[in-house]
């Protein structure tokens, strides 16, 4: 491959933006051109369904300083749709028919919220998550006595759940699994967050999933269940997932994965593609990850940030593989809580260390005797000792992860 003189990023998200940055930190001193849909300059998705939609702050964390990118010659584009990769020419091609030259692309293009095709699901108020302009027109709609139903009980679900319960709404939540989070956490820790939102005054409707929507003059007014009872709604919030945006990669032919959910771009540990100018990060690359022996995708912003930095190095040069063991954190009500590491809950042994009660507790899965995730619920002095265990899948007994010091351990 030949020398690098203009690099192309494709998303402006956490990924790309971190990207752009990182390959200046590294002393690149060629042509960045980052280009995006969006209309604002990279931010971070966490505050949309937390401080921003508790009220607490009217804007993301920024990537950089609104003026960081002219400073740093980034030729930022926003409002900007990649329509077209041409992978021979080297070259992306943009909703105004320019031509973008590449000597190293990035695809950072992160995912889409995903929809209900039932009934129902074309009417106006319909809400999903993504942007900050969704966020802060969901804020806007929150207050004391509005009815707001969420369909989903995911991490978004739950934390609009629990900011709209502390702007005073009435909050049903409705889950076709028998428990929130129950995909990630299974059966004992999904139970914690069940009973924390009943607590503060959730209405679940778990085990039935969604049939329909019925509305008003086009404006959605009622959720209809599969049991034939149907859920009254000023605003709903659809919290089902999202898609990776594999659109450009598809049709420009690189490889796909279907080795995990959602799909995504095939990339090996370095990140490259099956083209070797073109990388992938963030929400839709399925990464070979030399930890795990096998391709992961990981949606979460820990994972872009990571990502978007890593592959600085590699578009210049190097070919260090990605290794970073995946990280999420939430905060709902009182209780804050951080993950690392990929588990099955539904196969791996469950250990606790503290109360799940009093929801200070710290749980460990672990396979084969070793730890493979841990999650830190209000206890935050064994961060660094979680991390060092989850990262060599530290072998270790059960009744050592409850009680001998974690450092120790680590």
């Amino acid at each position: 491959m030949g020398a690098v003189h203009r690099i192309v990023i494709v998303g402006t998200g956490l990924a790309g933006g971190t990207a752009a940055g990182t390959l200046r930190d590294k002393g690149f001193d060629g042509e960045i051109v980052l280009i995006g849909q969006g209309p604002h300059r990279p931010y971070a998705l966490p505050p949309l369904s937390k401080a921003v939609l508790l009220g607490e702050a009217d804007e993301p964390d920024w990537v950089h300083d609104e003026t960081f990118y002219a400073e740093h010659s980034i030729d930022l584009r926003t409002d900007t749709e990649v329509r077209e990769v041409h992978l021979g020419e080297r070259a992306v091609v943009d909703s105004a028919g320019e031509h973008h030259r590449y000597d190293r692309l990035v695809l950072a293009t992160g995912s889409a919220p995903r929809t209900l095709p039932i009934p129902g699901g074309d009417l106006a108020g319909l809400r999903t998550l993504r942007t900050l302009e969704d966020s802060l027109s969901l804020r806007a709609a929150l207050a004391p006595g509005v009815r707001v139903v969420i369909v989903g009980a995911g991490w978004i679900g739950c934390e609009v759940a629990a900011a709209a319960r502390k702007h005073g709404a009435d909050v049903t939540v409705i889950e076709p699994l028998p428990l929130p989070l129950h995909k990630t956490l299974g059966d004992t820790v999904a139970e914690v967050f069940r009973d924390l939102h009943e607590v503060n005054g959730v209405t679940w409707r778990l085990g039935v999933g969604v049939d329909a929507f019925t509305g008003d003059e086009g404006v959605v007014t009622a959720v209809h269940l599969k049991d034939g009872t149907a859920v009254p709604a000023d605003v709903v919030v659809v919290g089902v997932g999202a898609a990776p945006r594999l659109e450009l990669a598809k049709a420009a032919g690189l490889e796909l994965s279907d080795s995990v959910a959602g799909s995504g771009i095939d990339v090996d540990a370095s990140l490259r593609t099956s083209a070797p100018d073109v990388f992938a990060v963030g929400d839709v690359a399925a990464h070979f990850h030399p930890r795990y022996g096998r391709r992961v995708r990981v949606e979460h912003w820990a994972n872009a940030k990571d990502q978007g930095a890593h592959v600085a190095g590699n578009l210049i040069g190097d070919a260090e593989p990605y290794t970073a063991s995946p990280y999420f954190y939430s905060d709902q009500y009182d209780l804050g809580m951080e993950v690392r590491g990929l588990a099955n809950p539904f196969t791996d042994e469950l250990v606790v260390r503290g109360d799940l009660k009093s929801r200070e507790f710290t749980a460990f899965w672990t396979r084969g005797g070793r730890v493979r995730a841990a999650m830190n619920v209000n206890q935050w002095d064994d961060g660094e000792a979680l991390q060092a265990m989850v990262d060599r899948q530290a072998p270790v007994s059960a009744d050592d992860l409850r009680t001998v010091p974690l450092a120790d351990l680590a």
